[in-house]
């Protein structure tokens, strides 16, 4: 398989880009540096289509790896021909590859080598070719050995049978057309166990049936799930008729003596053999989808998640809520820094409630806290319910903000935070990061191992070592488009930035913290093991706010300083005019000239040149900037105060296969169900929604005993 040619087919690429790209993934380029730096050579493909084609390439090399595995095992059989290698050839997927070395693979012991062993394989080449002349016990007397174990006439025929259906079930040919049909018109069903589920959490699924080719992913995670924990038996079921019907088209012809016999062989191979392969295969494949489809979510949840507007220049008080050990609180400095701490005891079994609130008014005013970010975790009802009620009191104008406290706990215990934080035990930790969750999510959300930020379902169902890359891969996106202020920048953010190992990223913090400050970014080519390399793939991706060269606090990367210089010489601009803000003009000097030319002259492609000119025109830009802000509050709902037809402004805080929840100020948020998300048809709720978009929702219903909230997003004035 020539893989340029079959990638540049697959994601509509010209040839030369796709055989660019292959290139600078061999050369060991992060995708981040190939979406940024290089469009020229891909035509400015995305980060995810460019980590799609990566993801193609691999398992295509894996493909042909396998092919060539399967060509030295059946030429070592002498069994090699032209068909094979034809149908090897065009194979595209593992499972047509397996299925042409099914025939030629050891098998372990079956009913069928037993009978080959005995020496009853031309038998079943005698059957299998149905042009016999007499009946087939009478070919069978030939082959009775008690010496082969062959005991009778009915042993001989049951063994050739036996050759016969394996023979039928390992047909490559055969095994598609069914797959096919199998996903095109079979169901999955299943039955409850009410003694196991006593919490009826599978209640729902008691009689289920769905289509195999329409069942959406979430519903085989849930039956999935269901059968593990054995509350479902679950089953594809198909009418037989359709599939029998392929088999004997394929193998029966018309033979009187053979007709029974052929039926019967075809029936047993289907039953015993083929099918309960074929819905193994269909349960996994149907598994295997819903598994990327739910990881698919989890990345389309954290790139918001990450990308979320930082609220800069704010002090922040962190408000951890608990119950017994009470509520531990944490004020932050506009970078980040602790500026106090305290443990205050309003909620159950203590209920110091006018203790608290004169502690937590004192520390507002002591130090000028602008916000305070609410974990919404345990005992987050009680603690915005005080918050709110202090406010009104307060003699600083303050307002507060429900921060998702997903993975707090987890980061608090480590040994990231242990270092950051020696002096302080786990729970006052939890309240720093809840308070720097708000200031700066993408550098603080990065700490924590991101299966635990809580985006998506069923989490631990997946394949952890797929889900566990994609969430990395989405990090190193956010991380690197957003970029690193080298001076500043924990280890944690640093080990994301395109080329920076972990041991790098620490080298890089060592050096700073010998030198003071960087002011350059050619000075990283002093850090301990930053090669050339690690240098061409970082350098681009990590901002010097205020340094030696204005270009340092851009994404404009060094090797087209000089391009730059050209550019600004071309024009009669300078420098001052760009840390000024003072080149607006720009895009109309490059069109009245020509942006051609002008990237001719310079000698850059006319995709960077465009990426150069933005930051060229604002220059330490925050991508994050076109994010809406967090949601700020002062008062608060709660569910009894929800009556239908209420609108509302809500926060979308996760989106899934069925529909998004949304914060709507109340403890529990509300799920609009996808058909209630627009009144045009969508494919999925991601096609409209987004994690952090804010939206206006109407109430449909409220359940106060299950606390749930159904909401609509349709036909609101």
């Amino acid at each position: 398989m020539e893989l340029q040619k079959q990638l540049a087919y697959e994601f509509n690429l010209k040839e030369i880009y796709a055989e660019n790209i292959i290139n600078l993934i061999d050369e060991g380029n992060t995708i981040p540096f190939i979406a940024r730096y290089r469009k020229e050579m891909h035509g400015a493909c995305d980060d995810q289509v460019l980590r799609d084609f990566a993801d193609r390439l691999n398992y295509l090399r894996n493909l042909n790896k396998e092919k060539e595995k399967v060509e030295k095992v059946i030429r070592e059989q002498d069994k090699w021909t032209d068909e094979i290698a034809k149908a090897l050839d065009e194979a595209l997927t593992l499972t047509e590859v397996e299925d042409i070395y099914r025939p030629y693979k050891p098998k372990r012991k079956t009913r069928a080598t037993v009978a080959i062993a005995k020496g009853l394989e031309p038998l079943a080449d005698i059957i299998l070719a149905q042009d016999l002349t007499k009946p087939v016990e009478e070919y069978a007397r030939d082959f009775v050995s008690e010496e082969k174990g062959v005991k009778d006439v009915d042993e001989a025929i049951g063994g050739a049978k036996d050759i016969i259906a394996e023979r039928i079930s390992d047909d490559a040919n055969l095994r598609k057309v069914l797959r096919e049909i199998i996903a095109k018109k079979a169901v999955i069903k299943s039955t409850w166990d009410e003694e196991a589920d006593e919490h009826k959490t599978y209640e729902n699924y008691k009689d289920f049936s769905g289509d195999v080719a329409k069942i959406p992913s979430h519903r085989i995670l849930a039956l999935n799930r269901g059968e593990k924990e054995k509350c479902l038996k679950v089953s594809v079921e198909i009418n037989p008729k359709l599939t029998i019907t392929e088999i004997e088209k394929a193998y029966k012809k018309d033979c009187e003596f053979t007709d029974q016999i052929m039926l019967d062989t075809i029936q047993d191979s289907y039953d015993r053999l083929l099918f309960p392969s074929l819905e193994r295969e269909c349960r996994t494949s149907l598994t295997d989808r819903a598994n990327e489809q739910a990881i698919k979510m989890f990345e389309v949840n954290l790139k918001p998640l990450l990308l979320q507007a930082p609220l800069k220049n704010n002090i922040i008080m962190g408000y951890d809520p608990g119950y017994y050990n009470g509520c531990k609180i944490a004020v932050i400095d506009k970078k980040g820094d602790v500026l106090d701490t305290a443990v205050v005891y309003p909620t159950p079994p203590q209920n110091k409630v006018e203790e608290a609130k004169k502690k937590l008014t004192d520390m507002i005013v002591k130090n000028n806290v602008d916000i305070i970010a609410i974990g919404n975790g345990t005992a987050s009802k009680e603690s915005e319910i005080l918050v709110a009620d202090l406010i009104k009191t307060c003699p600083r104008k303050v307002s507060y903000a429900m921060v998702n406290e997903a993975g707090a706990s987890v980061y608090s215990a480590s040994k990231l935070a242990a270092k950051e934080f020696p002096d302080y035990d786990v729970n006052l930790r939890s309240a720093v990061s809840i308070a720097r969750r708000l200031q700066d999510p993408l550098a603080e959300l990065i700490k924590i191992d991101v299966k635990s930020i809580g985006v998506g379902q069923y989490q631990h169902d997946m394949p952890q070592n797929r889900l566990t890359e994609v969430l990395n891969n989405t990090v190193e996106d956010c991380v690197n488009s957003v970029g690193v202020d080298l001076n500043t920048a924990s280890v944690s953010l640093l080990s994301y930035v395109s080329g920076i190992s972990s041991s790098l990223a620490e080298n890089i913090v060592d050096y700073r913290s010998q030198v003071k400050h960087i002011n350059d970014r050619n000075e990283l080519m002093n850090v301990k093991k930053m090669g050339p390399k690690a240098y061409e793939q970082c350098a681009g991706f990590l901002r010097i706010t205020d340094g030696n060269n204005i270009l340092d606090n851009t994404a404009v990367h060094p090797e087209s300083y000089e391009a730059v210089e050209k550019l600004l010489k071309l024009f009669n601009l300078t420098e001052e005019q760009i840390k000024n803000g003072e080149l607006t003009m720009l895009p109309s000097l490059i069109d009245n000239k020509g942006i051609n030319k002008v990237a001719e002259e310079i000698g850059l492609g006319v995709p960077t040149l465009e990426d150069i000119v933005k930051e060229l025109m604002k220059p330490g830009r925050d991508v994050r900037e076109d994010m809406p802000l967090p949601e700020l509050r002062s008062d608060i709902l709660s569910m009894e105060d929800l009556k239908p037809d209420m609108v509302l402004d809500g926060v979308v805080r996760n989106v899934i296969d069925f529909g998004a929840f949304v914060d709507i100020g109340v403890h529990q948020d509300g799920l609009v169900h996808i058909s209630q998300i627009s009144n045009s048809y969508i494919s999925h709720p991601s096609d409209v929604l987004k994690v952090g978009d804010k939206v206006k929702v109407k109430i449909l219903s409220v359940d106060l005993e299950k606390k749930r909230i159904s909401l609509t997003m349709k036909n609101i004035d």
